[in-house]
């Protein structure tokens, strides 16, 4: 009797434990689902209106005004970032060649020139009033979740927000 109530038991926790990974695979899968579909939404606007000819990657990046980050080739082989609203407006649509800006990993140089940073969390190539800029979240020597962006186009310091 012991050992059958033993393994009901066993049987009940792996049951539970099975069932509430899946529940939170699925809720991660629908909750991701409408950011993909922005994606694919600007990936395309950026195609038809012939800003690029092939996309490699976007992802949403939140600032003052949410983009769509674009990243692809234009019909002339040149590498370029397109910044497509949310609202898929293609007027207000932004644009920056990749040449002519600093890459992320310059980007990173520059923010490890003036701060210890213990990890960086995520880079993004983002749209603000200032123009295209680097948004670099990270945790700092004190622990501490931290922002700062850094303009595209030279590598200078456009804001910081420190030790959130």
């Amino acid at each position: 009797m012991m050992k059958m109530l033993k393994n009901w038991i066993i049987f009940s926790v792996v049951f539970i434990l099975s069932l509430s990974l899946v529940i939170s695979i699925l809720v991660l899968w629908k909750a991701d689902a409408p950011f993909n579909e922005m994606e694919q939404k600007a990936e395309q606007l950026a195609l038809d209106t012939k800003a690029l000819a092939v996309v490699s990657e976007s992802y949403v990046y939140n600032g003052n005004k949410p983009y769509i980050t674009v990243f692809g080739v234009d019909e002339y082989g040149k590498e370029k970032a397109i910044f497509v609203p949310i609202s898929l407006e293609e007027n207000s649509m932004q644009e920056v060649f990749l040449q002519n800006g600093i890459t992320e990993e310059q980007a990173l140089a520059v923010l490890s020139k003036e701060t210890l940073v213990k990890e960086i969390l995520h880079t993004k190539l983002g749209y603000e009033d200032a123009g295209a800029v680097w948004e670099i979240t990270y945790i700092n020597d004190a622990d501490k979740l931290s922002y700062v962006y850094i303009l595209f186009e030279d590598g200078q310091w456009w804001k910081r927000i420190l030790n959130l």
